[in-house]
């Protein structure tokens, strides 16, 4: 109804011109010209409602979802015709035009599931057993009641440190919200569970040879 409404104001506004005596040819090139820069103002808006549109009936985003756009992370709260709402981890609303979601790469976390893996990093020294530490890594991921037993936790080498035998723990769980938190459950029972089993966890070392004023004379 809106619609209408300007439509016949506009007519009514150049019909009054007409009777007035001025040329509507002049007229009528004016208006075109505003509607054309109507159309770029709103071009914007048109694009980020048809992306409302796209987002709402191809359902790629849900509210609740766990997202990444850009370097923006966090819940998708809304989701609007114009625009949506992603809380982040800090507690901050952000408005994303919802073009954004659209034409730019998105990651969603939950897009099918709340599973997610957790990776945790460990160096143990050189003169243990790599096999006991994969022994161990795991142990400790299979102990956790919120780590899933399917896909199992699993612990691979990643690399010769400096001072250090690196590894992975891999372990997969369901609470995704509680990520986090189950990754510091799992770092301090392997700090407690590698010395337990009679290995170390290294700190950075670096050899030192001192020679003599003799040794250096020869």
């Amino acid at each position: 109804s809106s619609l209408l409404n300007y439509v016949i104001i506009a007519l009514g506004f150049a019909l009054a011109l007409g009777v007035l005596g001025l040329d509507l040819t002049r007229v009528t090139v004016l208006v075109g010209a505003f509607g054309v820069g109507i159309g770029f103002g709103l071009q914007s808006v048109v694009n980020n409602f048809v992306s409302g549109l796209i987002l709402l009936f191809e359902r790629p985003i849900h509210v609740g979802d766990i997202v990444e756009v850009g370097e923006l992370s966090g819940e998708v709260s809304r989701i609007g015709i114009r625009a949506s709402t992603v809380r982040t981890w800090q507690g901050a609303e952000i408005i994303v035009p919802n073009a954004q979601l659209v034409t730019e790469r998105v990651t969603n976390w939950t897009l099918s599931d709340r599973t997610r893996r957790i990776d945790l990093r460990v160096g143990v020294d050189y003169g243990s057993a790599p096999e006991k530490v994969v022994e161990v890594l795991e142990g400790v991921g299979r102990a956790h009641p919120q780590v899933l037993k399917d896909p199992a936790p699993q612990a691979v080498f990643i690399a010769f440190g400096d001072s250090s035998i690196n590894f992975e723990l891999r372990a997969w769980t369901n609470r995704f919200e509680r990520w986090p938190k189950i990754q510091t459950e799992l770092a301090v029972a392997v700090y407690a569970a590698l010395p337990a089993a009679g290995m170390t966890l290294p700190f950075p070392q670096r050899e030192v040879r001192i020679l003599n004023n003799a040794a250096r004379s020869h």
